[in-house]
């Protein structure tokens, strides 16, 4: 039969016109082997159906087996849909009889219980729909029949909790099915084998295989660059400047995709394009994760039926979705990481072959570099590494209260099934002792309150038996924690998205505000719902999401850095680091331009007896903040200063009233690596930090209730419940796994601190460039600009800026 799976293997890619890549050849020899593995192959290459047609083709030989055979994880779900179109469609073409249904938050309940009754061949589903089918009674049967759980998209997940939620769903498919086969899809991954590791840890055997494609997609990467280059740049304003060089992109292509770093910018946009181009009206549209899913699913569906000429979105669509009108994507401002990048340019030139376009929209004149820092990073096809999460204990007790709503889970049986992950796999059995304890007592200072004896003790089976705490846990499961969300209605009761609840707490009836396209009159606000009307008067207002920033990569970093010192060549290959040149002659002439193996250090004299210290890394928001803490701790110790603290992506400022030895400083080593996490902890006020973290594992891990429908709980008091919780483990419960999680979150996920220990190494590495400067050099103006936005209350921020270019008596342009 394996000579005929071949043929029908060929005479498919056949039927339409395409030739099998190697790595699908090789993909379908594994899985038809038996094996489990990773398949690593660039955007729009044929990924899918790489998996889809062994699966299929391993039917066709097993048509008396019922029930579900193939479980599809995707994260999101408009990707979702789009894979199981495809997979429908390949399944009726090879004649298997399979149905292939899908699952996600949008699936009816008239739908749900179809699929349970009648449970389809293929299932397509989210993480978190899956972690529900775990709460079904006598569940176990419904993935009797299972061979196959394809994770789709794989880079995306493994350095999340939802990553931790499959891990854990993954360890009790296989107990049920020791001969799963599982695998995962991946596009943009550097730490493949640690990536493949951590997927078929809990499948013991050896028959695991990467499957790499050789396919070089071929990404052409254009700047959009300003018709003349600020000197003295700053962050955020230059973007929507450029829309009269954006538009004519817009207008040559068929299709575009404009993405934009943050849901307000996307609005921004949105609303600015339809303003300066009326004649696009129509054929514009907005989609990010905030917008209802009836607005979503329309914009999709006609971005595949080409009625649309460009979509302004966030990276809502940045993932698998094939738009194949997409013949370009533009992109505002830097992704800052090259993984985020490729995915975006790869939805451009979606076919095997094509070349993907993306035109790159500078917000400040010194992203230009991070043009070229792309544009490098793509032509080699590097990608960013993703660090697998381990012990976070609010995931695992949520996931053993979930086993215990359904069948329940014997106590040791269990611990090996969780050992067997990768994110559990140090977890002692003093700790599932604990873990136990927690769910069934509320642990060492809850036992008095019976709403935390969740989970009951039965015949050695842990279960739940109250309806309402079942209830509850349904309604509070998954990872995904957000600010508290107010949905958005028209007065005909049309809904539109949510904004968080900061945003419309206050307003006042009349106010203005841009929302999904839309121009809305705030009416009237009930519970957790906003009510509008849509109106032409202009805006005042544009929603802001929490979580705007994102991180520098290393990576991206590291090419960033490369592209910065060909600066000191004489002849720059770069487009984008030639039209800076002027900058970079200026910052030669006011301060310094570091090379490789330099750190710049700059000390200004303010006008108005301000002393500053500029330090420049280019190793990202964080980092520099980090390191800027550290730094100004241990000068305050040598000295009696008082600083605040200022950074961008480039490097931090530290700010002072107080002339500043900064010579004698550094004799002190202030970038030594000792004690650093001490450092952090103490100097970043790292009690808060904690505290903030500790809100989202207080409500993963069902220590806190969001509330029923209709009827959320208020943020202030989940922040106030959540703070209590924190403080009672503090002063009573020191050990707690939940508080000692909150800090290591702090330290290793929002810190970083193994990033900044290799920084600081490297800055030792390094030798360092101290320069007195008696004004702003190019460097270090925007930092200083980002400083005035985060206090500036009373004005502009561009008025702050003409203010401090006129102190200066500089001028933008002409130097």
């Amino acid at each position: 039969m394996t000579s005929d799976y071949h043929k029908i293997f060929d005479e498919w890619y056949n039927s339409h016109n395409w030739r099998p890549f190697q790595f699908q050849k090789d993909t379908f020899a594994a899985y038809m082997s038996g094996y489990s593995g990773l398949v690593n192959a660039p955007t729009g290459s044929g990924k899918t159906y790489s998996l889809w047609i062994p699966i299929l083709l391993h039917a066709l030989n097993n048509r008396p087996l019922n029930g579900l055979q193939a479980l599809w994880i995707s994260p999101y779900r408009a990707l979702a849909k789009d894979i199981q179109i495809a997979a429908q469609t390949a399944a009726d073409e090879l004649g298997t009889g399979w149905k292939i249904a899908l699952r996600t938050g949008d699936t009816s309940a008239k739908e749900k219980i179809l699929q349970k009754t009648q449970p389809s061949q293929g299932l397509i589903t989210t993480p978190e729909s899956l972690l529900l089918l775990f709460t079904q009674k006598e569940y176990k049967l419904y993935f009797a029949q299972l061979h196959t759980i394809v994770i789709d998209e794989w880079h995306e997940l493994i350095g999340s909790k939802r990553g931790v939620q499959i891990e854990l769903a993954l360890s009790r498919l296989a107990a049920i099915n020791p001969n799963l086969q599982i695998w995962g899809i991946s596009a943009t991954i550097g730490n493949l084998h640690e990536a493949m590791e951590v997927l078929t840890m809990t499948k013991k055997s050896d028959k695991n295989v990467i499957i790499k494609s050789n396919i070089k997609k071929h990404i052409d990467v254009i700047s959009i660059m300003p018709d003349s280059i600020e000197h003295y740049p700053w962050g955020g304003h230059l973007g929507i400047n450029l829309l009269h060089k954006v538009l004519p992109v817009i207008m040559q292509s068929r299709t575009t995709l404009l993405f934009t770093n943050t849901r307000a910018q996307a609005e921004i946009w949105y609303k600015t394009l339809i303003e300066k181009a009326p004649e696009l009206s129509g054929l514009t549209a907005i989609h990010h994760g905030s917008l209802s899913a009836e607005i979503r699913t329309w914009v999709e569906q006609s971005l595949h039926a080409q009625k649309l000429k460009v979509v302004v979105c966030t990276s809502s669509l940045d993932l698998g979705v094939d738009f194949r009108p997409v013949d370009t994507v533009v992109q505002i401002g830097g992704t800052k990481g090259v993984s985020r990048f490729l995915q975006r340019a790869g939805r451009s030139g979606h076919r095997p072959g094509d070349t993907s376009k993306i035109y790159f929209v500078p917000t400040h004149s010194l992203e230009l570099i991070e043009a070229a820092a792309l544009r490098h990073a793509s032509a080699l096809y590097y990608t960013e590494s993703r660090r697998p999460l381990i012990r976070t204990f609010d995931v695992l007790i949520q996931y053993l209260v979930t086993l215990a709503l359904s069948d329940g889970f014997e106590y040791q049986k269990c611990y090996y099934e969780i050992i067997s992950t990768h994110a559990f796999a140090t977890l002692t059995a003093l700790e599932w002792a604990e873990v136990i304890q927690f769910i069934t007592i509320g642990g060492k200072i809850l036992e008095s309150y019976d709403e935390y004896h969740k989970v009951v003790l039965i015949e050695n089976m842990y279960k739940v038996t109250s309806r309402r705490i079942a209830t509850m846990h349904r309604l509070n499961m998954g990872t995904i924690v957000n600010d508290i969300s107010i949905k958005i209605k028209t007065q005909s009761g049309k809904y539109l998205g949510s904004v968080e609840e900061n945003f419309i707490s206050g307003m006042k009836e009349g106010t203005i505000f841009a929302f999904a396209g839309l121009n809305l009159e705030f009416v009237s606000h009930k519970y957790n719902e906003a009510i509008v009307r849509v109106t032409t008067k202009k805006p005042t207002l544009i929603p802001a999401w929490a979580g705007g920033r994102m991180p520098f990569s290393s990576m991206m970093s590291e090419i960033l850095q490369l592209k910065l010192y060909s600066a000191n060549e004489s002849q720059p290959v770069d487009s984008e680091i030639q039209a800076l040149m002027p900058l970079f002659d200026l910052q030669k002439q006011i301060s310094y331009l570091p090379k490789s193996n330099e750190l710049l250090i700059e000390y200004l004299v303010g006008k108005n007896q301000n002393y500053h210290i500029f330090c420049y890394t280019f190793e990202g928001r964080y980092v520099n903040e980090g390191i800027a803490s550290i730094v100004a701790g241990r000068i305050s110790k040598i000295f009696p200063l008082n600083f605040s603290i200022s950074m961008t992506d480039y490097g931090f400022e530290l700010l002072t009233d107080q002339p500043i030895p900064i010579a004698e400083a550094l004799e002190y080593d202030l970038f030594s690596t000792e004690n650093i996490a001490n450092e952090l902890l103490h100097s970043l006020n790292a009690t808060e930090m904690a505290k903030r973290k500790f809100r989202d594992i207080a409500q993963i891990s069902g220590l806190i209730f969001t509330g029923y429908p209709g009827k959320t709980v208020k943020n202030k008091h989940l922040l106030a419940g959540s703070g209590n919780f924190y403080e009672a483990f503090r002063k009573y419960d020191v050990d707690n796994l939940l508080l000692k999680q909150a800090y290591e979150e702090v330290l290793y996920d929002q810190l970083d601190e193994s990033r900044i220990r290799q920084v600081l190494v490297k800055i030792n590495n390094s030798n360092i460039v101290l320069k007195s400067i008696d004004k702003p050099s190019p460097f270090c103006f925007p930092i200083m600009i980002e400083r005035i936005r985060e206090k500036s209350i009373h004005e502009s921020l561009e008025t702050s800026v003409e203010k401090i270019l006129k102190q200066y008596k500089i001028n933008q342009h002409n130097v």
